[in-house]
C-alpha cells in the first residue's frame, strides 16, 4: 500500500480496524493486545509514531530496525502470541517522518497474548477471556469462516503420507536451520502447524481439513472432498480441446510441483538480474507466485475445479475463493488477504511463501519484464482470476523441438542455483536438443529440491516413458552430476553428487 493511501487511512482516525500507538518510550506493553484483537476480529491496520489525536509523531530512525526485529520475534513465540504468526512490519515514511506500519490480516484461529483472549470493537481492545459465551461465539466464526479449520476426528495419522512428513522436515530446515520440527514427532508437527486442533465450541478435537490437503493420502482426500482438482491444460494447437493435460488431485505439496513441472514443460524462460546482481528466472519467480496463489488462496469446499490454462499469448488461472473485495486488484493499493490462514502458514515454514501480498506485488513486477511491458490482470471475486501476457508465442512443443536459445536454459529453480544448473547441463549436452536439455534440467531440479527421487517419481514429473528416463538418467550418472544410493530401487532413490553440489556452492 502506498504512503498516500496509509496517510488517507490514518486522516480517517481510529477504529474497529485501525489502531495508532504513539511508541516515543519503546514499544507499548499493549501492543500485542491489539494485534490479538485484530487477529480475532477482521484484522486490521496498526500504525507505530502515531498519537491518538492522528498526529504523526514518527519514530526515531535509530530505533526502527530494532523495534521491527522485536516485533517479529516476539509475534514467533508462543508464550508471548499463541497460536504464533507470522507478521511483517513495514519501515514508512509519512510526512518526513519515519513509522512502522503492520497490516494485520484476520486469522482462521482464536489467539491469546499472556494466556490473555481480546476481542475488537469501535472503542479498542477488549479482555474477553471470562466470557465463556463471547469466546464460544468468537470459535463458531472462525469455524464458519474459515474451513480450512474444519475438524474431522476420526482422521488418523496413518491417513497420512508417512513419506511426506519426511520431506517436508528437509524442506523446513532448508528454510530455517535448526527448524523445531527437526526434534518434532509427527502429531507434535501437525500440533505445532495447526493442523490438529480442539474446537472449543464442540469439544471436538482432531486433524483438520487444511491437514488433510497437505499431508493426506491421495484416497483420504478424494474421500473427504471428492470434487478436489486442480486442472492443467495446454491449449495452443488444439483450440477444442487440448494438447497436454495435468489432472492434478493429490496433496498441495505434489501439487505444486506438478503444475510448476507443468510450466517449465510448455513455457519459455527468460531471465532478469536486479539490482543484487543476482539473474533470475523470470518464468520461476511469476509462477511460483501464480500457482501458490492458485492453491492456498483458494475454497476448497466448493466443487468449482481450479485451472490453470496455457494459450498461445496468455496463461490464466481460475479458482474459486470467499472474496474481500471486488474487481481489479491495484498492486499499490490494496489490502492483501489471506483465505487459508494455516495452509499459508505452512507453505512459509517450508520456504514457499513469504509474507502476506508480496506475491502481488512479484507478479506486477516481473510481469513486464517477461511479457515485453505487458501487464498482468488479477480480478477478484467469487472465482478469483489471473491472467499472465505471454510476449513470446514459442511453447516447448511435446514432439519437437522448442527453439528457445539455450541462454535461457538453467532458469527451473532461479538465481543462481538455477544458472549453476543450467551451466552443468550445458557442458554435458552439446548437440542434444533442447527438449532434451529441458529433460536434464527438470530432473536435476527435482533431486535438488528433495534427494532420493525414484525412477517413478521422476518419469510421473516429466509425463515420459520408463525407457526414456532410464536413459537421461545414465547420462547424468556417467556425467558426474547424480548417483543412485540404496540396495534397490524400490528402497534407494537418486541423489547429487558432490561434484553437482560443488557447483551450486
Amino acid at each position: 500500500m502506498t504512503p498516500e493511501k496509509l496517510a488517507e487511512i490514518i486522516q480517517r482516525g481510529e477504529g474497529i480496524e485501525v489502531e495508532f500507538k504513539s511508541a516515543q518510550n519503546g514499544l507499548p506493553e499493549n501492543l500485542y493486545e491489539t494485534v490479538c484483537a485484530f487477529l480475532n476480529r477482521n484484522g486490521g491496520h496498526l500504525f507505530l509514531g502515531v498519537d491518538d489525536h492522528k498526529n504523526i509523531v514518527g519514530i526515531k530512525p535509530s530505533k526502527i530496525q530494532n523495534y521491527i526485529n522485536q516485533i517479529v520475534v516476539t509475534a514467533n513465540n508462543p508464550q508471548k502470541i499463541n497460536p504464533p504468526f507470522f507478521l511483517s512490519p513495514q519501515n514508512i515514511s509519512i510526512q518526513g517522518k519515519q513509522l512502522i506500519y503492520i497490516y494485520i490480516p484476520e486469522s482462521s484461529q482464536v489467539h491469546s497474548t499472556s494466556g490473555k483472549i481480546f476481542d475488537r470493537n469501535n472503542d479498542g481492545d477488549f479482555h474477553i477471556s471470562k466470557n465463556s459465551s463471547h469466546i464460544s461465539a468468537l470459535y463458531q466464526k472462525k469455524q464458519q469462516t474459515f474451513t480450512e479449520n474444519k475438524i474431522f476426528p476420526y482422521l488418523q495419522l496413518s491417513d497420512f503420507r508417512e513419506d511426506l512428513f519426511v520431506r517436508i522436515r528437509k524442506m523446513a530446515a532448508n528454510n530455517r536451520p535448526n527448524h523445531p520440527w527437526l526434534e518434532m514427532n509427527d502429531l507434535e508437527l501437525m500440533k505445532s502447524a495447526s493442523l490438529y486442533q480442539k474446537d472449543y465450541l464442540t469439544g471436538q478435537q482432531g486433524f483438520t481439513f487444511a491437514a488433510t490437503l497437505l499431508l493426506g493420502k491421495d484416497v483420504v482426500i478424494q474421500s473427504i472432498v471428492p470434487a478436489y482438482k486442480t486442472d492443467a491444460i495446454l491449449r495452443v494447437q488444439n483450440l477444442d480441446r487440448y494438447d497436454d493435460r495435468d489432472d492434478v488431485r493429490t496433496n498441495l505439496i505434489e501439487s505444486y510441483d506438478r503444475l510448476m513441472a507443468f510450466v517449465q514443460k510448455h513455457l519459455p524462460d527468460k531471465f532478469y538480474e536486479g539490482p543484487d546482481a543476482q539473474r533470475k528466472s523470470l518464468r520461476s519467480v511469476i509462477f511460483h507466485e501464480v500457482i501458490i496463489n492458485l492453491l492456498g488462496h483458494r475454497e476448497f469446499t466448493n466443487p468449482f475445479p481450479a485451472k490453470l490454462i496455457i494459450e498461445a499469448n496468455k496463461v490464466k488461472t481460475e479458482n474459486w475463493c470467499k472474496p474481500h473485495g471486488h474487481g481489479a486488484i491495484d498492486p499499490y493499493n490494496f489490502t492483501p488477504q489471506t483465505k487459508n490462514p494455516n495452509i499459508a502458514k505452512f507453505f512459509r515454514e517450508i520456504g514457499r511463501f513469504e509474507e502476506l501480498g508480496s506475491g502481488v506485488r512479484n507478479i506486477f513486477k516481473y510481469t513486464k519484464f517477461y511479457s515485453n511491458g505487458q501487464q498482468p490482470e488479477l480480478v477478484e471475486g467469487d472465482i478469483f482470476k489471473i491472467s499472465i501476457p505471454i510476449a513470446e508465442t514459442q511453447h516447448y512443443d511435446i514432439e519437437g523441438e522448442a527453439a528457445v536459445p539455450t541462454e535461457t536454459i538453467g532458469g527451473a529453480i532461479g538465481g543462481a542455483i538455477g544458472g549453476a544448473i543450467g551451466g552443468a547441463i550445458e557442458d554435458i549436452s552439446k548437440g542434444v536438443t533442447m527438449k532434451v536439455k529441458e529433460k536434464f534440467m527438470t530432473i536435476l531440479t527435482a533431486i535438488h529440491a528433495n534427494e532420493g527421487k525414484k525412477t517413478p517419481d521422476l518419469i510421473n514429473i516429466l509425463k515420459v516413458s520408463e525407457r526414456s528416463i532410464e536413459r537421461y538418467l545414465k547420462i547424468l550418472r556417467e556425467a558426474g552430476l547424480i548417483e543412485f544410493k540404496g540396495n534397490s530401487a524400490l528402497t534407494g532413490g537418486y541423489y547429487l553428487t558432490e561434484k553437482m553440489k560443488a557447483k551450486l556452492n
